[in-house]
This record gives C-alpha cells, structure tokens and sequence, in this order.
C-alpha cells in the first residue's frame, strides 16, 4: 500500500511540474541592462525621461555593475510639487537633475539582503544616505520605502522607491 502511495504521489509531482511549464521562472537569464528594465517598467517613465535629460542613458547601460534606487512616477510627482517647478523645467535644469540622479545610485550590485541597516551608504554622486528599517533616509532627513526591491539587470540591480532622495542643499 505504502508502495502505491509514493507512486500516486510522485505521478502528482510529476503533472504539476510538467503544468508549470516545468521549471522556476526566477532562473531565466536576464537581458536588460538597468535603463532598458527601467524602460520597460511603466511606473518609471519620468525616470527614464530623466535619465535620458541629464545624458546619463550611455553610463547606466554600460557594464556598470551598479545599483540603482529608482523613484516611481508618483515620487517624481510630488518632488515637483514639492519644488513648485514643472517636469519640464526640472528636466531642463541638467546639473540638477545629475546631481540628483546620481545621488540614486551606488557603485556594484547590491541586493536587499546586502543593504547594510543604520550606516552610511556613498552614492556615485558623492555623498550618502542611509537605509533604515523604515526605508532609505536622504541627507535631508526625507524617507523613501522601498517599494520593490532586487530587480535584476544584466550591468546592477533596480530598487523601486516611493520617493525621489535628495543630496544635501
């Protein structure tokens, strides 16, 4: 009986799998560098107008590997709230934009798990933030969630954040 038992059981097996398509989804290969997943994610589209702005396309498409904090539409939203200024003339503010742009990034594939909590973490811009338990604190005190995390590219890693950090003023 125990015999027919572990047969029923492997045959079960072996149909789900096979209705899975057979195997774990989260090991195919990745084909997009970080501007092309960012291209390809319809809630960072100010991002990527950003990106293209402040000619930073080339560099964050190269080899990198680097490590992306990206903000969400709805974060780029309230920064020009915030600054009562237009998409449109951040955009055209190049060496801001650059400066803030950069300040979302940090040198090398860093993963969530790899986050170090409560220390300084130095971005290509220069100056730091710091992740908390409660999300990634900028130099101005401000707070972003990290709203995904660990999205994989073939030259870093994106974190989605719910807002835009800035450097220090």
């Amino acid at each position: 009986m125990l015999k027919y038992l572990k047969q029923a059981v492997a045959a079960v097996a072996v149909v789900l799998v096979a209705a899975c398509g057979g195997g774990d989804d989260d090991t195919a290969p990745v084909t997009r560098n970080i501007v092309q997943q960012a291209q390809a994610d319809n809630r960072l589209s100010i991002l990527v107008e950003a990106v293209v702005a402040a000619d930073l396309a080339t560099t964050l498409s190269g080899p990198g590997p680097y490590t992306v904090l990206a903000p969400t539409d709805e974060a780029f939203a309230a920064l020009l709230e915030e600054l009562g200024v237009t998409k449109a003339q951040l955009l055209a503010d190049r060496a801001l934009l650059t400066a803030v742009l950069t300040y979302h990034v940090v040198p090398g594939r860093v993963v969530r798990a790899q986050l170090p909590l409560n220390t300084p973490i130095t971005t290509v811009q220069g100056e730091t933030f710091t992740v908390t338990n409660a999300g990634v604190v900028d130099q101005r005190g401000r707070t972003a969630r990290l709203v995904q995390t660990d999205v994989p590219a073939t030259n870093g890693v994106i974190h989605v954040i719910d807002r835009v950090i800035l450097p220090s003023p």
